[in-house]
């Protein structure tokens, strides 16, 4: 396998010094080392487009050829500013993009990973980035580094990376955020205690990772059915405008959306459209730990940052936490209980998950069907 310092050691001799973008669970090793680095040379980005940009600017401002990473799954987040800003034909910037592939072909992964697995290749090709292949070969891994950086400033353009699962060698374990690790509060319990405090009838949306898996595992221990739930396996920031969709579309039902931090923060503007809408069967819950722990714990600005704060400033009516504990989920929730209105509420929670998690038997468009079903709507 490829080790990640000899392989960004190798990027530095071809004046790759800054890298930018969104943790993958196939890059875990990789990302794992970047955060040794100085902010000056790595910044975790909210989303991928984001990342192309900064990366942009670091370019227009020293020369050199960053690298952008990320899950082929963000690819799509990247798509706008590759094409319209960082092509040969707009403003010719050089980049090295690397890309964990999720889904490849031929290998086991989950549903929402098969399509974009399936796909990847020739999303690259129909936007005409030149790529290469890595696998665990550490002296081809070396040569596929100086192709990138070399073709990159050839044609004054993006370039891709595309890195088989168990590519990079395994480095220690990321840090978690300093702040986080003093916290008691698992993110599963405080969604147990969540479900005690819901009524029966209200409908959940759950974001991608860990959420949606262990709300599904907290049903089956509290036997409870599933169909109110509409888990968002995938997707990664849209899990609000899906329940925002549902909130305006249904009046009738209360919509609570169990939201994580580095969910909220990749699609932050979303706030402002739930808030300003003035929609009032809206419950918004952030379980914040200011990590990307379904694939790997690497830090999110997510404790940095008031998330309550910009709750208040995008129009919700009633804002409530950060909350640390059981007892303080219970006050909270009693009180947005019993208001009506775009309510927010902010859980921080230490990172982490039990090793046996299970993952939905069934498949998403069961889920839709059962979803549907519940709220009397026929499904295609």
């Amino acid at each position: 396998m490829v080790a990640p310092k000899d392989f960004v050691r190798v990027l530095a001799d071809g004046c790759v010094f800054f890298y930018a973008g969104v943790p993958d669970s196939l890059l875990k090793p990789f990302c794992t080392y970047l955060n040794e680095l100085d902010s000056h040379q790595h910044i975790i980005a909210v989303n991928e487009g984001t990342a192309v940009s900064l990366a942009t600017g670091v370019h227009l401002a020293t020369g050199t050829v960053p690298l952008v990473y990320m899950q082929n799954s963000g690819l799509g987040n990247t798509i706008n500013p590759l094409l319209s800003l960082a092509d040969p034909e707009v403003y010719s910037i050089p980049l090295v993009l690397l890309i964990g592939w999720r889904g490849e072909p031929g290998k086991k992964d989950e549903p929402q990973h098969v399509k974009q697995g399936r796909v990847t290749s020739a999303l690259l090709k129909a936007m005409e980035i030149p790529y290469a292949l890595l696998s665990g070969d550490a002296e081809e891994a070396a040569q596929i580094a100086q192709w990138a950086v070399n073709e990159a400033k050839k044609r004054s353009g993006p370039v891709a990376i595309l890195a088989h699962k168990g590519a990079f060698d395994a480095v220690d374990d990321a840090p978690f955020h300093p702040d986080s690790v003093n916290l008691s509060l698992t993110r599963e319990s405080a969604i147990s205690t969540i479900l005690d405090m819901l009524h029966p009838d209200v409908t959940v949306v759950s974001t991608t990772g860990m959420i949606s898996r262990e709300l599904y595992e907290q049903r089956a221990i509290k036997k409870q059915g599933r169909d109110s739930d509409f888990l968002t396996v995938g997707s990664m920031g849209h899990a609000s405008q899906i329940a925002m969709g549902i909130a305006l579309s249904r009046p009738d039902q209360i919509v609570v959306c169990l939201d994580g931090d580095g969910a909220s923060l990749m699609h932050l503007g979303g706030l402002a459209t739930i808030g300003t809408e003035g929609i009032n069967n809206f419950l918004h819950i952030v379980l914040n730990n200011a990590a990307h722990d379904s694939v790997g714990g690497q830090p999110t600005v997510g404790f940095k940052v008031s998330l309550t704060a910009i709750a208040n400033a995008c129009g919700y009516t009633h804002v409530a936490g950060p909350v640390t504990s059981l007892e303080a989920i219970n006050e909270g929730l009693d009180l947005l209980n019993q208001v009506r209105g775009c309510r927010f509420l902010e859980v921080r929670v230490r990172p982490g998950a039990r090793p046996n998690v299970g993952r939905p038997k069934e498949a998403p468009v069961e889920n839709k069907k059962a979803f549907m079903e519940r709220l009397g709507v026929p499904s295609s």
